[in-house]
């Protein structure tokens, strides 16, 4: 357990080092993009997951090296590795989406950068499906919430692994847009999972998990309103990833999807607005003068919208989603579901 915490240390280190050198390259570079929710709409630079996979692998390495060299142990470098590639091609596939920063309007109001097309985004991802298929990471028993214990076989490598990386990454990055909030509900979500995978002696999925977490508060003061550098898809597909990934090793489905819910009610609120609008509904709201946002649309497509009508500004709405994370994830911890 101590060995965990101290290599998932190095990735506060590091991405708190490294961050600001991205900022200045990205802005270097023109990889840009406006925020929206501010007075003058500035350009920030996009891709706060380029920075955070650096401390997450310098993590795993250096428990890799611990575990190689002085104690021995070479159970968990397969596992770890392939973990580490999954990780890396979807945030990969992130960065891709993020480099293409030509601003889209639709109507009167930007929405951000294009990016990849729909199709391109969710499609990409899927090459980081194989590394974990191919070396069986995971138990094939299951534990369903509100159905128990299901044996999926040879189908849980083949089938769930799959499904669980490609959904989640993508079930991540439907919900984004505000300063922090990528971030912010991350820190909970990935701290939560990493306690409870250290109570189940899962130390694999604790490293996973932890290595994020410390990553994200070294990215954080960077990240917080106002944002001197915005989390981009890169960030997002890679948290949902590691969500997979966590869940996969740790044998911790059960608790994972409990924790994920607030995304998975976002991406059941996002396919209500593609039925209802014909197209998926922004999260973005519209800044006013006053420094207050109100919501583009009259009914509620996403849970920013809900915010929105609760929360005015854009600082109290990335809390109350974070609140609402902070709920789902204690859940696991109670033993009721």
């Amino acid at each position: 357990m101590l060995l965990v915490l101290i290599s998932s240390l190095i990735s506060f280190f590091v991405v708190y080092l490294l961050t600001p050198f991205f900022i200045n390259y990205f802005k270097k570079i023109g990889l840009v993009s406006k925020d929206v929710h501010k007075p003058k709409k500035p350009f920030v630079p996009i891709s706060a997951g380029i920075p955070l996979i650096f401390g997450i692998s310098l993590s795993i390495f250096f428990y890799v090296f611990w575990q190689t060299f002085l104690v021995k142990n070479y159970q968990a470098i397969t596992y770890l590795f392939a973990s580490l590639l999954s990780i890396i091609l979807i945030a990969f596939v992130g960065f891709l989406d993020d480099l293409n920063v030509k601003q889209v309007k639709k109507g009167k109001w930007i929405e951000g950068k294009e990016g990849l097309k729909r199709w391109q985004k969710p499609l990409a991802t899927l090459i980081a499906v194989f590394p974990l298929m191919v070396v069986m990471a995971g138990h094939s028993q299951m534990d369903i919430p509100f159905i128990g214990s299901v044996d999926f076989g040879i189908f849980y490598p083949l089938i769930i692994v799959p499904i669980g990386i490609f959904g989640a990454a993508n079930m991540v990055n439907m919900l984004g847009g505000f300063n922090g909030l990528e971030a912010g509900m991350g820190l909970v979500y990935t701290f939560s999972l990493g306690i409870y995978a250290l109570i189940h002696q899962s130390y694999l999925a604790s490293l996973i998990f932890f290595s994020t977490f410390f990553g994200l508060l070294g990215i954080i003061r960077y990240n917080w309103y106002p944002a001197k550098i915005l989390a981009g898809d890169s960030l997002t597909y890679l948290l949902g990833a590691v969500l997979a990934i966590g869940a996969i090793i740790g044998n911790m489905e059960k608790a994972t999807v409990i924790t994920a819910m607030p995304f998975i009610i976002q991406g059941i609120l996002k396919f209500y607005s593609k039925i209802k609008l014909g197209d998926f509904a922004s999260d973005l709201g519209i800044f006013e003068k006053n420094g207050k946002i109100r919501p583009k649309y009259k009914e509620i497509y996403s849970l920013t919208h809900l915010a929105t009508r609760i929360a005015k500004t854009e600082k109290k709405i990335v809390l109350f989603l974070i609140f609402i994370q902070v709920i789902f994830s204690l859940i696991p911890f109670l033993g009721i579901i």
